[in-house]
């Protein structure tokens, strides 16, 4: 295995696109557990170009990233030849943040080590504020707002889409001339992915070439200048962006792609009102059942809860909801801000779910999303008002909480990764969760959790092995698994499909469908940034700062939101899912 950094041109001036490659990879191979996960990749990456690597969890694209930074799994066997120019700086954003910042220190202190050796050939005197504009200047290059405030916090006291451009700050700070980025909008809203898309545009346009990791074929989309499809760790097509999207050459890129295929201009004439989110209809003048998307009385309508043939009521709910499975009650969290004391984050004077409905919950990074789950599940305490289960209030504290009220409100975190202990199997966790909810024995507790997951799609195979062992998609099967064996009422899946590829989203999210169909009793929170998901809900709110500041039927926010900011939010929706980001 050669790894080689060649010293290269160097200078912050624009690079011609057509010089010499920045990085390049010959016939990377990379075995672990004698599956090779890496099967004969070659790449080259060109100043000023984003290259993108696309492919469903598990393909190999994270793998073929870090081999520009000579990271690989442990144990692998490793062949081929990786170089790397311009003295081997490469900048690099993970798909899970928070197992990059260190839990231990501020944001400030995470970010100003990097700018000090930026710095450290300027006078003494001058460092101090030197410093401290570089920082400011990469938190504002990362779409961070209030940089002062965030400066303060840690890490946890960060949502995900927060603590993924927080790494991006750190990586911008560096100054490479290859940044990796791997899915680095995950989690975030569709405002943020367009600045994020402009962020790399600017970045390309220095010279500074980008490897984009990334399931998110509209980001792909509007950003990549070329693509590499990879499938089971093999390279079955590549070429110019525009090509490979338009006219696919192998079956596979067109399953990828499949309803990400080529759309028209936004801006064009079709004939129809209002804006359109990817997968629901125009806005129409009349909507006979706001309630139920597309639906007229004893019709099949498709959404979260598969096929449904029961006429509404009067409310909009079919006659088997009944009264609220879970209640929010003049609602007003805070977080801990330094010197300053307490931040007031998230307020929500009314929420109801009803059983056997679902409830999508959307908002930019860092609106309150994550915050009102975490206050449900019993996970943030600072709170006020009211959380209530069945018509009882929930102690605020997870550990104030009967196993009964533990087992009802389950938790599935976005990043599944960290939701697991590395150091023990995958169907052992799982099982636990029956085992301390609702004291089955560990026998009878191991055999539920393998039909569970085998049901869910991960054979015994995978479920006996650790959780580093899996993929992104398996693991997340997996976070559903352990959820599910407590038998609740209330699951609260916070971005669980966001950092996943296409074919894998859809496989979890018919999932669900199942699921709910199934489990008459089983209501859905769904934390989402992600309006095509949201669209499948039955209920939206809509946060923006902390504040609710809409909520109602699916079809009727999506498709005539009432609020500037939900406008705003579907019409760069609209735009990135056609490539157009102004």
């Amino acid at each position: 295995m050669k790894h080689e950094y060649e010293k290269g041109a160097g200078g912050d001036t624009d690079v011609d696109t057509g010089g010499d490659p920045l990085a390049e990879i010959r016939d990377l191979r990379v075995v672990v557990d004698g599956r090779a996960i890496v099967d004969g990749v070659s790449l080259r990456v060109l100043p000023g170009r984003v290259t993108a690597l696309i492919g469903a969890s598990g393909s190999g694209k994270t793998t073929t990233g870090l081999a520009l930074l000579g990271e690989y799994p442990a144990d692998a066997l490793v062949t081929g030849d990786v170089r790397v120019a311009d003295g081997g700086l490469v900048g690099y954003v993970p798909q899970h943040p928070a197992a990059a910042l260190n839990p231990a220190r501020r944001v400030s202190a995470l970010l100003t080590d990097i700018a000090r050796a930026q710095v450290r050939r300027l006078p003494v005197r001058q460092r101090r504020a030197a410093t401290r504009e570089r920082v400011l200047r990469a938190l504002t290059e990362a779409q961070l707002a209030d940089a002062e405030s965030l400066l303060r916090r840690y890490p946890h006291q960060l949502s995900g889409g927060q603590q993924q451009r927080v790494v991006l700050a750190q990586a911008l700070l560096l100054g490479a001339r290859v940044v990796v980025a791997d899915e680095p909008t995950t989690g975030q809203d569709a405002l943020t992915k367009s600045r994020i898309v402009e962020r790399f545009r600017a970045v390309a346009a220095r010279g500074i070439a980008v490897v984009l990791l990334s399931h998110d074929l509209d980001v792909v989309r509007a950003l990549a200048d070329e693509v590499v499809v990879l499938r089971a760790g093999r390279v079955v097509e590549s070429g110019p962006a525009r090509r490979v999207r338009v006219s696919p050459r192998h079956e596979w890129t067109r399953e990828l792609f499949g309803e990400h295929a080529e759309s028209p201009d936004p801006d064009e004439p079709t004939g129809q009102p209002g804006p359109r989110v990817h997968g629901l209809p125009h806005a129409r003048t009349e909507v006979p059942d706001p309630d139920e998307p597309a639906s007229r009385p004893g019709a099949p309508t498709r959404g979260l809860l598969g096929t449904r043939t029961e006429s509404p009521d009067a409310d909009g709910h079919t006659a088997r909801t009944g009264p609220p499975v879970l209640r929010v009650r003049g609602l007003t969290a805070r977080h801990r801000d330094g010197a300053r004391g307490t931040a007031v984050v998230l307020r929500a004077p009314e929420l109801d779910l009803y059983p056997g409905r679902s409830l999508a919950v959307v908002g930019r990074s860092g609106s309150g999303k994550t915050t009102l789950a975490r206050c449900v599940a019993g996970l943030h305490r600072d709170h006020d008002g009211e959380i209530l289960l069945d018509g009882t209030p929930l102690p605020r504290s997870l550990r104030d909480r009967s196993r009964t009220q533990l087992a009802a409100v389950q938790y599935a975190f976005q990043d599944a990764h960290a939701a697991f202990d590395e150091h023990r199997p995958v169907v052992r966790q799982v099982a636990r969760t029956a085992v301390r909810l609702r004291g089955t024995d560990e026998d009878t507790a191991t055999r539920e959790a393998l039909t569970t997951l085998a049901g869910l799609g991960l054979p015994e195979e995978l479920a006996h092995r650790h959780p580093g062992r899996l993929s992104g998609g398996e693991l997340q099967r997996a976070a559903l698994a352990r959820a599910l064996l407590a038998r609740p009422r209330v699951l609260v899946c916070d971005e669980i499909t966001s950092g996943l590829d296409t074919l894998t989203r859809r496989g979890i999210l018919d999932v669900l469908t199942s699921l709910v169909r199934e489990r008459d009793q089983l209501s859905l929170v769904l934390i989402t940034h992600d309006l095509d998901t949201a669209a499948l809900a039955h209920r939206v709110a809509v946060l923006d700062a902390g504040e609710l500041v809409e909520q109602g039927p699916a079809r009727q926010v999506l498709t005539a939101p009432s609020h500037p900011f939900t406008a705003s939010l579907v019409r760069t929706t609209t735009r990135l899912a056609v490539g157009t980001v102004t």
